[in-house]
């Protein structure tokens, strides 16, 4: 399948910069609407069509989708930080669910065939059994979370009423970066473990904190399914590819279903940097399960997804190669 106009959302920050990389490689046309509030200009290859703007400007969208005629949206614009979000519920509740009800609202009106929507793990709150699949109970415990799931009930309903069929793809911790370089997470101040780690071993951080020492887990550390975010991008491509073809709604888990505990990935940044990593112990997070872990099956069979980096060392190595050229000039 070639040659489909995909507008891309958020497609100047950290995931969606991979997913647009995937896109051109899969053959597509790959627009990107982006504001720029944590994305970076220099993620978007120079010759995608760019346009700067919030995806709450019901105009400015609007326009975007007018004049594209677009197969499909890929929405990864919003706010992440689960800490954040319950300081500031109104901002997440606004960024992330009412934002992308307009963004819905233009898709169905522009007769946008495909929506492939970025949503989280976040929405299972505490699972009682691990791995979790897509049929455990949704019980969100912060406002993050709740937001996605919203908009993913929002879709559902959308559908059924209307001609666009929907993908909800359910992130564990993302993590690495493009292995030719292309893209990674550029944003300091990360809140994500692999990041926080190579950013200590750049000397943009102080010590890792390892938020509970306590937990019911093989070294008390939180255990936790990373997935290397190229796999993660081609995730998406074939959720886009499934929808295009004519296949039905899916919510699916992204991971690759098992974990390492935090002290286990600290210790593998250890031996892949050849370096100490200085770390501090501090109190447990609200909220935070002792252990969240994919069961990514649904994944694998209905979109015939075959992970390629599923290897910790390999993306720690990928995350301490990006944050070092950072360090280079442009």
């Amino acid at each position: 399948m070639i040659d489909r106009k995909i507008l891309v959302l958020g497609g100047a920050g950290y995931i969606g910069s991979h997913v647009v990389i995937a896109l051109k490689a899969a053959g597509h046309r790959v627009s990107v609407l982006d504001d720029l509030s944590s994305g970076f200009r220099s993620a978007i290859p120079h010759d995608v069509d760019f346009h700067e703007g919030e995806i709450g400007n019901e105009k400015l969208l609007g326009e975007v989708l007018r004049v594209g005629q677009f197969d499909a949206i890929m929405h990864f614009a919003g706010s992440l930080i689960v800490p954040e979000s319950v300081v500031d519920p109104l901002k997440y509740y606004q960024d992330n669910t009412c934002d992308s009800v307009n963004v819905i609202r233009a898709a169905v009106a522009a007769k946008v065939s495909s929506f492939v929507f970025s949503s989280t793990a976040a929405v299972y709150g505490v699972p009682t059994v691990i791995p979790v699949d897509e049929q455990a109970e949704t019980r969100p415990v912060n406002p993050y979370g709740a937001s996605k799931l919203m908009v993913e009930r929002i879709l559902a309903d959308t559908a059924a009423a209307h001609s666009l069929r929907f993908a909800a793809l359910r992130y564990f911790n993302v993590a690495g970066a493009d292995p030719d370089g292309r893209a990674g997470q550029s944003t300091e101040g990360a809140t994500h473990l692999i990041k926080i780690v190579a950013e200590h071993l750049a000397g943009r951080r102080g010590a890792v904190k390892i938020f509970g020492s306590d937990f019911e887990t093989r070294d008390g550390t939180g255990v936790r399914d990373y997935i290397h975010v190229t796999d993660l991008a081609d995730v998406h491509v074939k959720a886009l590819e499934h929808l295009l073809s004519g296949g039905d709604n899916l919510v699916a888990n992204c991971g690759y279903g098992h974990g390492f505990s935090v002290r286990e990935v600290i210790t593998a940044a250890e031996k892949v940097s050849g370096r100490r990593i200085m770390t501090e112990d501090a109190p447990r997070r609200l909220g935070d399960p002792a252990e969240l872990v994919a069961d990514a099956a649904f994944a694998r069979k209905v979109l015939g997804w075959t992970p390629r980096f599923n290897d910790l060392d390999l993306i720690i190595s990928h995350a301490l190669r990006w944050e070092s050229s950072l360090d280079r000039p442009d």
